[in-house]
């Protein structure tokens, strides 16, 4: 597949993922009060049925068209991390990036377990909100940053 194919798969899967993240902390999370507990947990459950039926698909594809670029582009920058602005950044973006799906991968179980709560949902959103900030501010940096 071609690099230009990867890239455009790659950003509309990041602007799925982060759109839903971004909504979830910064709308449904400020909604929650001036809306009936019973109400809220409703929407909550319909927002997450929709979210776990969707998102891995998208985590897929994100992942999947990310490692692609790497290895049609940035193979040769990340072989030496610390040898380029550019290099450290994406690897910085890289390792971010493998936190938000370990992120995943911890909610998966939880919901699993049958141990996720409140707590544990704001706490994940809120740690994957400050995680996409930062990978997309590495994303932009990588190209304007320099040292």
């Amino acid at each position: 597949m071609s690099y230009p194919i990867l890239h455009t798969l790659h950003l509309f899967a990041a602007l799925m993922f982060i759109g839903t993240v971004f909504f979830e902390v910064l709308i449904l999370e400020s909604v929650r009060k001036h809306v009936p507990a019973e109400l809220m947990r409703l929407v909550e459950q319909g927002i997450g049925r929709r979210a776990r039926r969707l998102m891995p698909w998208v985590l897929l594809v994100l992942f999947c068209a990310g490692l692609g670029m790497v290895w049609l582009r940035y193979w040769p920058a990340l072989s030496a991390p610390l040898e380029s602005s550019f290099a450290t950044l994406l690897t910085l973006k890289i390792v971010l990036a493998t936190s938000v799906l370990g992120h995943f991968f911890g909610a998966k179980f939880l919901l699993w377990s049958g141990r996720m709560n409140s707590r544990y949902f704001r706490r994940i959103h809120l740690s994957v909100f400050s995680h996409m900030v930062g990978i997309v501010l590495l994303a932009k940096g990588m190209f304007y940053l320099s040292w």
